[in-house]
């Protein structure tokens, strides 16, 4: 594992008796979580950033129990995005509370769970987030303020060699030439570690491409654009007249949850 490499200053004291706590009392309440974002990061690179939030991973069906617990115990929480987080907060951090992506692709399954790794966080031992899972959740998230492709850079520089390529390729499914994108790149970035990416990889999804530019392309016309980014490509699916992939049946959003998604663009910024 790369050495750790301290950014961002210490983690607040009074944050971390929160998280401690909150936790706890997930734990406590036997509802199954993983530890995602900055402490799954760190536990994987060693690169440790403190953030303003501390991100834990349930299904969508164990939201309610976690919720009713911490309101039970007097933390303020709030349902911020039904079709894929809460919050929990005090003055000093918060919790966000994630049973999907903010596209609708990366919905927390069995698998997450199945998969995870079990280390030591602020204390205790917890089940971390697969590395597949966090490859793919990240590869969505490219906004203006917000470009998480260089954590992916990280995630392959550590873990290459130990990633479950086929489950991870799967989870890519249709939308292969995303994973095709960040592994061309990793390529670029560590030139004399592209080898650490096995081989059949790049030729199982290099060949996809040749097949599909041997195909016509498809007559429907959906942008993507708004799988990567829920602000830059308003204008394809308004305007320009393009179908908006997050209400296919890969993403599975509601017309209301893109819209409440879009109108809090300006109050929250990306998550």
């Amino acid at each position: 594992m790369p050495p750790s490499h301290e950014r961002e200053g210490e983690l607040d004291e009074r944050a971390r008796a929160f998280y401690v706590r909150t936790l706890g009392l997930i734990t406590d309440a036997g509802v199954p979580f993983v530890v995602g974002g900055a402490y799954a990061l760190s536990y994987y690179t060693g690169i440790v950033r403190h953030t303003k939030d501390f991100d834990v991973f349930v299904r969508r069906e164990h939201y309610g129990a976690v919720s009713e617990v911490l309101v039970g115990a007097g933390i303020a929480t709030e349902l911020t995005f039904p079709h894929w987080l809460g919050k929990a907060s005090c003055e000093h951090g918060s919790i966000d509370v994630i049973f999907s992506s903010g596209n609708g692709l990366a919905q927390v399954d069995d698998a997450w769970f199945e998969h995870a790794a079990v280390g030591s966080v602020l204390g205790a031992d917890l089940r971390i987030c697969p590395p597949e899972e966090m490859i793919w959740s990240k590869a969505f998230i490219t906004e203006r303020e917000r470009y998480d492709g260089a954590d992916i850079m990280h995630l392959l520089l550590a873990r290459a060699e130990r990633l479950d390529w086929w489950r991870l390729i799967a989870r890519f499914d249709t939308h292969w030439r995303v994973l095709l994108t960040y592994l061309n790149l990793f390529g670029f970035v560590y030139p004399s570690e592209r080898a650490r990416i096995p081989e059949w990889v790049m030729s199982e999804l290099i060949e996809r491409l040749r097949r599909e530019l041997r195909a016509p392309p498809p007559s429907r016309r959906v942008c993507h654009g708004t799988l990567l980014s829920r602000e830059q490509y308003l204008t394809d699916v308004g305007p320009w007249g393009f179908e908006d992939a997050r209400l296919t049946v890969a993403a599975s959003m509601t017309v209301d949850e893109v819209a409440h998604w879009t109108r809090a663009i300006d109050a929250f910024g990306s998550e």
